[in-house]
C-alpha cells in the first residue's frame, strides 16, 4: 500500500546541479521537484533489487 502523504524536505543543491536537473526535468516533461522524486524512487527500487548502482569503479 503506497502512502499518499508527502514529507517536505529542505534540499540544498549547487546552481550547476539544479540547472542540470531542470533541463533533464524539462526534457522529461516534469517539474524539478517531480524529477528529483522520480530519480530518488528509481534509485531506491534499484537498491532494493541488490544492484550496486553507487559503487565507483576501482
Amino acid at each position: 500500500m503506497e502512502n499518499k502523504e508527502k514529507k517536505q524536505v529542505p534540499l540544498r543543491l549547487s546552481i550547476k546541479l539544479w540547472q542540470e536537473l531542470a533541463q533533464w526535468a524539462e526534457d522529461d516533461f516534469r517539474s524539478v521537484n517531480g524529477q528529483i522524486e522520480y530519480l530518488l524512487s528509481e534509485c531506491v527500487k534499484t537498491r532494493g533489487k541488490g544492484h550496486d548502482y553507487l559503487k565507483a569503479d576501482k
